[in-house]
């Protein structure tokens, strides 16, 4: 008889097919995890986990190790690239993160505390979180994070969450509390970030200086524009793109660009270089009324 129920096969079937590809990171005195995205010896992790080091050894559950160069990071999105200098395992499937829905099983895999391959399991707990980080005397704030109740721990971050068919649709990103965790999603975004990364090193953002949440939008409204959800603006940064323009908390981002917004990412994905200083209409639902607010991002330097 066989002694493991479905639940139990598929967390199995999942960390045997991942945990091969998930390396270990030394760096200086710190530690991590990294996930190998393509088969020439790329590997992804979080931009907090390198911080300003260039290289690092890479370590494998079977014993493989490789010295790495740091190709590129972006603190904006918390993801970094990394080249292996010797042989990898080949490379995970990556997923899309917009095809997650709450509730959803996920597989986290990582080395949180030196402890090589470890495997916890949850669900998706909530989608489109905003994580603020802090770099230095900056703020920023990660847009569209996944929150999952899989355990993390240090030495997770950079490792890989992913589904029942083992695609990597996340990148473990932060403890945030008990029984809570973050991740950064794999999707189209992610890999125009990471083609950025590859390209110069690293990737130059518009900012306006938003945070937001996807919420539903009125039936009357939901009518009118298609559309059943838009992005409702919890913090408008003071003195920043968005602030002078004239948005506000509470606002209900409805387009960015004369396009649909209904998650963060509806915005973020138009702030790559060609949105640097030039203007963006965004439309906003606010006390019952359509408003148009047209904002000019700035680009996002760190500090």
């Amino acid at each position: 008889m066989d002694p493991l129920d479905s639940y139990s096969r598929t967390v199995s079937s999942v960390a045997a097919a991942v945990a091969p590809h998930v390396a270990s990171l030394r760096i200086g005195s710190g530690a991590g995890s990294a996930v190998v995205f393509a088969d020439d010896g790329l590997l992804l992790t979080n931009a907090h986990v390198v911080g300003a080091v260039h290289d690092g050894v890479a370590a494998f559950t079977d014993g493989t190790e490789s010295r790495f160069d740091v190709v590129g990071r972006d603190p904006l999105s918390d993801l970094a690239v990394l080249r292996a200098r010797g042989a990898t395992p080949t490379a995970v499937i990556l997923g899309d993160a917009d095809e997650l829905v709450v509730g959803q099983l996920v597989v986290a895999v990582g080395n949180p505390l030196g402890l090589a391959g470890s495997v916890t399991a949850g669900v998706v707990s909530g989608l489109g979180r905003s994580l603020p980080v802090r770099a230095g005397r900056a703020v920023r704030v990660i847009e569209d994070v996944i929150q999952t109740d899989a355990a993390l721990n240090p030495g997770n971050s950079g490792g890989a969450l992913a589904d029942a068919s083992a695609k990597v649709i996340g990148i473990n990103t932060a403890v945030a509390g008990v029984g809570l965790g973050m991740a950064v999603p794999v999707n189209a975004t992610t890999r125009r970030i990471i083609g950025a990364l590859l390209a110069e090193g690293r990737v130059r953002r518009g900012y306006l200086g938003l945070v937001g949440m996807p919420a539903p939008l009125p039936a009357p409204v939901a009518e009118r524009t298609g559309q059943s959800s838009g992005l409702r603006l919890v913090e408008v940064i003071p003195g920043s793109p968005a602030d002078r323009a004239g948005l506000h908390t509470g606002d209900l981002v409805l387009s960015a660009g004369r396009k649909p917004v209904t998650d963060a990412q509806g915005i973020q994905r138009q702030l790559f270089s060609e949105a640097i200083g030039t203007t963006l209409p965004i439309t906003v639902l606010r006390n019952g009324a359509m408003v148009d607010v047209i904002t000019v991002p700035t680009e996002l330097v760190a500090t």
